[in-house]
């Protein structure tokens, strides 16, 4: 066990410093989808160790995540990766200050697991339990990344569920300034990659072999491109598969780098706009489809021609991992102390909104 962490923030939560000097141990779990994960991180901010346990191979027969193969194959893979997660931190034993875990947004089978087990761990070694909000999790990946990310930011969130805007004025405090009224972009990915037969997951897919495609190839629209912050993508994927078998002899790659042109640049041209709207010094991404290269690349140019930050995490952090969890959990357990053990899940949980329980 780890040793009781100094109680009495000045506000409601907990120091999350140690009496004897150490650094203060975080170990963090995300199940909230298809990938088992674990991860120590250091003060909330030093990752000394993270496992991922990719489910990719289970799914790709079905084209998506199938829920109950996804929290079955967690059943199995989240104890050896948190095992692995201490031996990688170099902890012989479970020295361990507080245990996190991802309550939500997600798949409620999936997110049961890593609940469950992190609650039981808290329980065992005695130490504080944290229940962190997925997107938040994505969020403070940034921070692992640039821990002197100034405030206020513009976070472009983008996965296969969600596509977001958030404006972060300070540690806990966002606002949302736009999401997708259908498609989240990552789903869209996927969608489109099925279609063409490039198979499963769709994002990797679709990175890979527009790398040799022409994205100027087929002007496709780009919806709600000039209005507002919020995302539409469904007709765009509507439009890929309606040229395609209107002209069968397409190539793949062109139709590949053209859609994913053309989903991009609506990304990049809304977080310039919110960007200049709001005043913000930084532009962040996280999630899953943060991981593609030009997207990365466009923020990065965005941002030089701008003057303003780029935040943009190693693609290990943009994907579902335990290290961005462990970090929101520290940011957390400053703040707002422990998380009750009542606590349950919450497939649709929004960004700032209290957890349930």
């Amino acid at each position: 066990m780890s040793g009781d962490p100094v109680s009495g923030d000045p506000v409601n939560g907990a120091r999350v410093t140690r009496t004897d000097g150490a650094p203060f141990l975080v170990l963090g779990i995300e199940t909230s989808c298809d990938e088992t994960a674990a991860a120590v991180v250091a003060d909330g901010a030093t990752v000394l160790s993270s496992v991922v346990s990719s489910q990719v191979d289970l799914h790709a027969r079905y084209g998506g995540v199938v829920p109950e193969i996804a929290s079955r194959a967690h059943v199995r893979l989240l104890t050896p990766a948190v095992a692995e997660a201490l031996v990688e931190a170099g902890l012989e034993d479970a020295r361990i200050d507080a245990v996190a875990a991802t309550v939500g947004p997600g798949l409620a089978s999936a997110l049961l697991v890593g609940v469950s087990v992190a609650k039981s761990l808290a329980l065992v070694w005695d130490v504080p339990f944290v229940g962190v909000n997925h997107m938040e999790g994505h969020l403070y990946a940034c921070f692992l990344h640039e821990p002197d990310l100034e405030f206020p930011a513009v976070a472009l969130l983008v996965s296969g569920g969600h596509t977001m805007l958030v404006l972060m004025e300070g540690h806990g405090r966002y606002r949302s300034l736009g999401s997708t009224v259908d498609d989240a972009v990552g789903e869209a990915f996927d969608k489109v990659a099925r279609f063409l037969g490039l198979g499963y997951p769709g994002g990797p897919a679709i990175d890979r072999i527009a790398t040799v495609g022409n994205p100027e190839a087929v002007a496709f629209p780009r919806a709600m491109e000039r209005e507002g912050y919020d995302f539409s993508f469904s007709g765009l994927k509507t439009s890929v598969t309606r040229y395609a078998k209107a002209h069968p002899d397409a190539e793949v790659a062109d139709l590949a780098a053209s859609f994913q042109h053309a989903a991009v640049e609506v990304l990049i041209t809304k977080a310039r706009r919110a960007v200049a709207d709001t005043g913000a010094r930084s532009l962040c991404i996280g999630g899953g489809v943060a991981a593609n290269s030009v997207l990365r690349r466009r923020v990065a140019e965005a941002c030089a021609e701008d003057g303003v930050a780029a935040v943009i995490p190693s693609p290990e952090l943009c994907t579902d991992n335990g290290a961005m969890v462990a970090a929101a959990a520290w940011r957390r357990l400053r703040a707002d102390g422990p998380t009750t053990l009542e606590v349950g899940v919450a497939p649709s949980l929004a960004l700032g909104h209290p957890l349930p329980g």
